[in-house]
């Protein structure tokens, strides 16, 4: 297998050189960037596998650099925060950021993040050749990443379609919220279920699921969440 590459993006130098020894040490291929429009020069050249992002850096933010990356080409991110408030780890996963770690972190708990995510893309690559889902009105396309409700696109993050996708792979079955995390994240944190739950509420409202009854997920209270059954024919 190829070596990975990973692109860091953190302006304090310290944690910057502390974050790219650690990961050299784990065989991934590294490069630096100091600043946003650094960052986004290097993901358009380098195309890393990875991207280790700072959340707050001088002058353009990493919710700026996630947006902007992300438009050259999809490439997971892994966003690094000092900031502890909810709203704003929403707001990296809203601009496509997979996986968020707040300062102060471990070196080890960050390798083993990134473990996480290079799994989950291998996961990802190895389903190519597995036929698209149709559940109710949507058409669930592993290969090719797509949505489409009644043959429109609905354009979903990479962490949200992991969810649709498990949850639609059976029908009928609950996930509860560790569960969920161990098989679209790849581990378990002890925030996890405020993570999960954030992400089904913005599944649900791109399908239009979010009012009334559910048409495709449905909450199962103090439990997790399952797909619904398709009514049997009589």
């Amino acid at each position: 297998m190829n070596q990975r590459k990973i692109l860091v993006v953190e302006d304090e130098e310290a944690i910057a050189e502390a974050v790219r020894a650690r990961l050299v040490s784990e065989g991934y291929e590294l490069s630096v960037a100091h600043d946003g429009p650094q960052a986004i020069t290097a993901n358009a050249s380098e195309r890393p596998d990875l991207v280790v992002l700072d959340l707050m850096l001088p002058g353009m933010d990493g919710l700026e650099v996630c947006q902007e990356i992300q438009r050259d080409r999809w490439v997971p991110v892994l966003m690094l925060t000092a900031r502890t408030e909810e709203s704003d780890k929403v707001a990296g996963f809203a601009v496509g950021a997979d996986d968020y770690l707040t300062k102060p972190f471990s070196l080890r708990e960050l390798a083993a993040r990134v473990r996480a995510i290079i799994r989950r893309m291998d996961r990802i690559r190895d389903m190519k050749s597995v036929e698209p889902l149709s559940r109710f009105d949507l058409s669930i396309d592993a290969a090719r990443r797509r949505v489409t409700r009644d043959g429109a696109e609905i354009n979903l993050t990479p962490l949200e379609f992991e969810i649709l996708a498990t949850l639609a792979r059976q029908p009928g079955v609950v996930f509860n919220r560790d569960e969920l995390m161990d098989r679209v994240w790849g581990y378990r944190d002890y925030a996890g279920g405020r993570v999960v739950d954030s992400h089904v509420a913005r599944v649900r409202r791109k399908l239009g699921d979010d009012a009334g009854e559910p048409k495709y997920i449905r909450t199962v209270h103090g439990v997790g969440y399952a797909f619904l059954e398709e009514p049997r024919s009589p």
